[in-house]
């Protein structure tokens, strides 16, 4: 199975790195660094499936594709 896609940007708003998965609603974390981020979100992704699974949740598949990556049909 793919994996879902990750977006790390910096928040001036928040003085650091906010990772996020767009496919999992409300799934993000905060880092001082990308790394941190990136390793925050990581933990906040296993407890967000966990959590649905535990709940009987849908698990959405990997769909989000950057519109960089897309390419017209």
């Amino acid at each position: 199975m793919a994996d879902y896609h990750i977006n790390i940007f910096y928040s001036e708003e928040d003085g650091g790195y906010i990772a996020d998965i767009p496919d999992l609603e409300s799934c993000s974390a905060f880092g001082d660094t990308p790394e941190e981020a990136l390793a925050e979100l990581e933990r906040a992704k296993e407890t967000w499936l966990d959590a649905a699974r535990q709940t009987g949740k849908p698990i959405p598949p990997p769909r989000y594709r950057p519109v960089i990556y897309q390419t017209s049909e």
